[in-house]
């Protein structure tokens, strides 16, 4: 439990006698950095910097420490799996901590019975979702929405139109591959709107897809994120996923659940399709399956799964032991310590924060987020009925916070979001102290 204390009285712990570390310039610029930090070690919530300063992680690694840094649990399990066998390949034998999850993976969704194939990443994933459901219809288009995000592989980009910087320099991407318009609410003609009166006309555009561009009995898959990651946090209106679910089933289409970012627990469900009682054909999973050990996979029924023949798909490190180990761990820790309904209670204590912070700031032109996956959406005050994207006030804001201590990224195509993703084990006292400093940041980057 962390004590309710002002950000300024946080104190830094004793700095490591460990020798120093090579410059950041051996680490290629390519990789987008948001801070400098070196960072020594992490305990729940929380990351201590070499130099014993403590920072409250409202990132989760992009989402994927949902049981927090270095659950004890889960630690354990690690050192265990480890000191007995750190590699076994799929192809050549059966271990056990693959076994234990590849029947508990087949439980976690209503129906069934369902399979789990596993690779490495969340790109992984998505590329296998794919194969798969090419394979299983014997068709070649896959359809997915504007403002998403599957990966960064050649196919992924070709999925993902989040931003710009994803895929512009990487063209030709493989063909094949439609995009129409998701229900962005904020951003829906005549006005903002929440998703409970939204008046996206995202059906009329998928029609109008079939019609201008692509058969719809050529599309093998629909493609979508519950609620959209890189794209900003967009959180659907109430009957987007049932309506989608209806149309692709009336025309023989796989819906693919990209569950990567908004899987176990995030959202207040275990998987966020929970939320609207939807049924995917395939469920894409990744970041807080294994606590941060590298570890991937998809969930389809057998009978699909059965589509694809012996050696059609596979990779070496696919369902390594030792990430196993860590998935059963952390599925134990979701399960035994509450952590899908504590992300519902927290969610909505900050969410009823953020809205406050709303009424007070007028950069904030909205404020969304479905279980511990919350978002500001910063416009530029002067403008803030015409919902002019502002991503300068975004990066403000997050520096403001990082100078308090606090991590948070941006999103969204312009990078005027502001989402923050913390652990499923925060506690009350960090989420006020939290909203306290988002207060102060909101504050002095609007002056």
């Amino acid at each position: 439990m962390v004590e309710t204390v002002r950000p300024g009285d946080l104190a830094a712990e004793p700095a490591s006698a460990a020798p120093p570390l090579p410059d950041h310039a051996v680490v290629p610029a390519v990789w987008g950095r948001i801070t400098n930090l070196d960072v020594d070690r992490g305990e729940g919530s929380w990351l201590i910097a070499r130099d014993g300063e403590r920072y409250l992680d409202y990132t989760s690694g992009i989402g994927v420490t949902n049981t927090g840094h270095a659950h004890p649990r889960v630690v354990a399990a690690v050192q265990a799996q480890a000191a007995k066998l750190l590699h076994g390949q799929q192809n050549i034998l059966y271990h056990e901590p693959g076994l234990r999850l590849h029947d508990r993976l087949s439980r976690l969704l209503p129906g069934g019975p369902w399979q789990a194939f596993l690779s490495n990443s969340g790109a992984e994933a998505v590329e296998a979702s794919i194969k798969l459901a090419r394979v299983a219809t014997g068709r070649p288009a896959i359809l997915a929405f504007r403002y998403g995000y599957h990966g960064r592989t050649a196919q992924t980009m070709a999925l993902t139109t989040a931003k710009d910087v994803y895929r512009a320099a990487f063209e030709p991407l493989p063909g094949s591959v439609y995009h129409t318009a998701y229900p962005y609410c904020y951003r829906a003609a005549g006005g903002a709107h929440s998703p409970d009166a939204c008046t996206c006309d995202w059906e009329a555009q998928l029609d109008l897809t079939f019609h201008q561009f692509i058969y719809p009995d050529r599309v093998a898959a629909v493609i979508v994120e519950p609620v959209l990651g890189e794209g900003g946090y967009i959180v659907p209106p109430p009957g987007f996923l049932p309506r989608l679910r209806e149309i692709t089933s009336q025309h023989g289409i796989l819906l693919i659940a990209d569950e990567v970012q908004t899987g176990f627990g995030r959202t207040g469900e275990l998987f966020a399709v929970q939320h609207w009682a939807v049924e995917p054909d395939i469920l894409v999973m990744a970041k807080g399956i294994a606590s941060g050990l590298p570890l991937s996979g998809i969930l389809a029924r057998a009978e699909l799964m059965a589509a694809w023949k012996p050696g059609s798909h596979g990779g070496t490190y696919g369902g390594n032991v030792v990430s196993c180990a860590a998935a059963n761990a952390t599925l134990d820790v979701i399960e035994d310590e509450g952590l899908v309904a504590n992300a519902r209670e927290r969610g909505a204590q900050f969410l009823s924060g953020l809205r406050a912070l709303a009424g007070k700031y007028a950069g904030i032109g909205d404020v969304r987020g479905l279980g511990l996956m919350l978002a500001l959406e910063l416009v530029k005050p002067a403008d803030r009925d015409g919902r002019t994207p502002d991503p300068d006030l975004a990066k403000r804001i997050q520096s403001e916070a990082l100078a308090r201590r606090l991590i948070v990224l941006t999103a969204g195509t312009y990078v005027n979001v502001i989402r923050i993703i913390p652990p499923l084990v925060t506690t009350a006292d960090e989420v006020a102290l939290a909203l306290s400093i988002l207060d102060e940041s909101l504050a002095a980057a609007a002056a």
